[in-house]
């Protein structure tokens, strides 16, 4: 833990936070400029909604590998090259003049978006355990939460100030202030001697032993369902906000500040709940929350003649809520069980996130974004598919107990 003594953790959590940011600020930033780039492209919205899930698919490849390149190479050499990545890939998408050009370079941004977020997370456990290590990953959630809150609105901004390029040039400034504040702040956290080969065959015989791992795949179901009914409306949103809503393009903070709102509440909880709360009681708290926000969500889609705010966006905070309450806990729980691949177990986790996100976007909510009545049963059946996961994992560890002690 040397390289905790070279650092504050206030520091860590805002640097942390803010290389976890600008994977998610380059997916929302884009939405209020949907209708000017498919304007100018000639792109239909079937076809701006690939600009979405072309960025998460590339993301959810690459992060197999971010977490398993940190384990070999270390975490800061990894983070600054995929951060001089992304910033390549953004100035291609600002000069982009036809969709093919524009998706190529999104999906290169994707390829490099994951870095701080996948390897932020093994940072902080390199550096931290325990309880500590709750509370400097629910203070990260929090500072992480408020790209997809800001993200649109400065998008929105922008285009009164500019065009839809405009987006893209903000993220070039914002990764390449990432890339100067990561050299100077960040300390290597893992040191040569715990690096691990980068050999094909032990990487292979890592991520199959982790994806067999019946626990594993339990925890990353909560975590990845449980996400997935709220990125459900994030990756609708421009549906959601413009079609259903019937609001503008500088309005999508209806969307976006209770979501985000919420998150941040349950991170700060989270985090106090460290130490003096069970992890299991603060999941169970979270599971509450997110059921009462989705059988109101299901009920007013269900009753109300017409969608309006506020009433349409309440049940966002409950849930986000519950959702942060409940992350922080699996992902470590993850971690915790990989203590020299700490880096790859992050990997996977982010993997199977991404990768339900993908199908999300490119997949359902295409189909689900028509109706907030179909928005509102998707996300109760992931809720729904993320509480049975938790439950077979307790379910499983009463079981072990109980063998271990006949």
């Amino acid at each position: 833990m040397q390289a905790s003594k070279q650092v504050s953790l206030r520091r860590i959590a805002v640097l942390v936070g803010g290389l976890s940011m600008f994977g998610p600020f380059a997916i929302d930033a884009v939405f209020p400029a949907f209708p000017h780039i498919g304007a100018e492209l000639g792109a239909d919205k079937l076809a701006m909604q690939q600009v979405i899930s072309v960025y998460l698919l590339a993301y959810a490849l690459m992060s197999l590998l971010h977490g398993a390149l940190s384990d070999a190479l270390g975490r800061k050499r990894v983070i600054l090259g995929g951060l001089a990545v992304f910033i390549g890939a953004s100035i291609g998408c600002a000069l982009a003049t036809d969709m093919a050009t524009l998706l190529l370079f999104r999906g290169l941004q994707g390829l490099s978006a994951g870095v701080g977020y996948i390897i932020g997370r093994a940072v902080i456990r390199d550096l931290y355990d325990g309880d500590d290590a709750q509370r400097l990953m629910s203070q990260v959630s929090m500072i992480f939460s408020i790209a997809p809150a800001i993200a649109p609105i400065i998008g929105g901004w922008l285009l009164g100030w500019s065009s839809w390029q405009g987006i893209f040039w903000f993220l070039v400034a914002f990764s390449s202030a990432l890339l100067l504040i990561t050299m100077i702040w960040l300390p290597e956290t893992h040191p040569p001697h715990a690096r691990l080969s980068l050999h094909p065959a032990r990487l292979l015989r890592d991520y199959l032993g982790i994806a067999r791992n019946p626990r594993f795949l339990r925890l990353a179901a909560a975590g990845s369902l449980g996400f997935g009914g709220l990125f459900l409306y994030i990756a609708s949103a421009p549906a959601f906000v413009l079609d259903l809503l019937h609001l503008n393009e500088r309005q999508f903070a209806w969307l976006f500040i209770p979501t985000i709102g919420g998150m941040a509440l349950g991170a700060y909880a989270s985090g106090r709940a460290a130490g003096r709360m069970d992890g299991v009681r603060a999941v169970r708290i979270g599971y509450g929350c997110i059921a009462v926000a989705t059988l109101y969500n299901i009920g007013y889609n269900a009753l109300a003649p017409q969608m309006s705010v506020p009433w349409a966006v309440l049940s966002l905070p409950l849930t986000s809520f519950g959702v942060a309450l409940i992350f922080p806990i699996l992902s470590l729980a993850i971690l915790d069980m990989y203590p020299r691949q700490r880096g790859t177990a992050s990997s996977m986790q982010a993997f199977s996130t991404l990768l339900t996100n993908s199908v999300i976007a490119g997949v359902l909510s295409p189909l689900l974004s028509r109706s907030g009545l179909w928005l509102a049963i998707g996300a109760g059946l992931f809720a729904v598919a993320s509480g049975i996961a938790w439950k077979w994992e307790r379910r499983s560890l009463r079981a072990q107990r109980a063998a271990t002690h006949s």
